[in-house]
């Protein structure tokens, strides 16, 4: 996976189903905006409140629609449910899955290394880390992934972390392995182009598809300063769909684009007017940068 990867927001219909043909539409109107991948299931599109059934449909319908690579969410809190679900998605069109941190009981590193490389063995296709300690309290540490990227069925780490520190160690740390290193955090995708990695899953890419696009492709063609440039103007917005609002603001600004992706479900809420019309407003600004 390499470029500007795109964490789909999950449409839903009023009733709280999955709106498979909003859903189309979405991946449709990204691919054309620019985006280089696709990771369906992932925390942007509410994997946690999805059953395994609904994941990889969703899977099946995103793959239906683009000829673009899928990195699929399927990571769960145990082992096996992890690997019934990958090898179901694998199935459907998955070219490869990411498998998120479990974090109910507070694994460690040694633990979580063997997991990774268990499920390295027995997975139909390669897998992905996902380190996002904002929601699983635990960071992978740089020199686990170092080890873990000596497996020829381990292929890269989506790190959310946030630090550019943890960025470049993993660059250097894994760079004589082919093993990709994505970045998950959208208000530093220029500062770890510059750093090294190979890409990123970016909520933000949902609402500005073309602007987090540019960015790449201004790194891309050697642009490093306009890249920098555009990825500052697109911090508050950034920001705003994370930080603030997560999942909820995403949604907000989908619709705002003209993409009809229903409500979050819940525990989750959509926002409340004051909010939306917070995110629209940074969401024009970004549009104008």
């Amino acid at each position: 996976m390499h470029g500007t990867g795109v964490p789909l927001a999950t449409p839903f219909t009023e009733t709280g189903a999955v709106d498979h043909e909003a859903l189309t539409a979405l991946t449709a109107w990204l691919e054309a905006a620019g985006i280089d991948f696709f990771v369906p299931c992932g925390s942007t599109g509410e994997a946690p409140l999805l059953t395994a059934d609904e994941r990889v449909r969703v899977v099946e319908t995103v793959s239906m629609q683009t000829d673009k690579p899928i990195l699929a969410g399927t990571g769960q809190e145990g082992y096996h449910p992890t690997l019934e679900t990958t090898e179901r998605a694998a199935q459907v069109g998955a070219d490869a899955a990411l498998i998120v941190t479990p974090s109910y009981y507070g694994s460690d590193d040694r633990s979580l290394k063997r997991y990774y490389r268990d499920l390295a063995d027995e997975s139909p296709i390669p897998i992905y880390c996902y380190s996002v300690p904002k929601f699983t309290d635990h960071a992978l540490d740089p020199r686990v992934v170092e080890q873990l990227a000596t497996h020829e069925n381990i292929h890269g780490i989506k790190d959310s972390s946030g630090s550019l520190e943890s960025l470049q160690r993993l660059v250097r740390l894994t760079a004589a392995t082919d093993f990709s290193v994505l970045v998950g955090s959208g208000g530093v995708y220029a500062p770890a182009l510059d750093a090294g990695v190979d890409g990123g899953i970016l909520a933000l890419a949902n609402a500005v598809p073309e602007q987090v696009a540019t960015v790449a492709s201004r790194h891309a063609t050697g642009d490093a300063d306009g890249a920098r440039s555009l990825n500052a103007a697109l911090v508050e917005c950034n920001r705003a769909l994370t930080a603030r609002y997560g999942v909820p603001g995403v949604k907000a600004a989908l619709a705002a684009r003209g993409q009809d992706v229903g409500s979050p479900r819940r525990p989750l809420e959509a926002l409340e007017d004051e909010a939306t019309a917070e995110v629209e407003a940074l969401l024009e600004d970004a549009l104008q940068a």
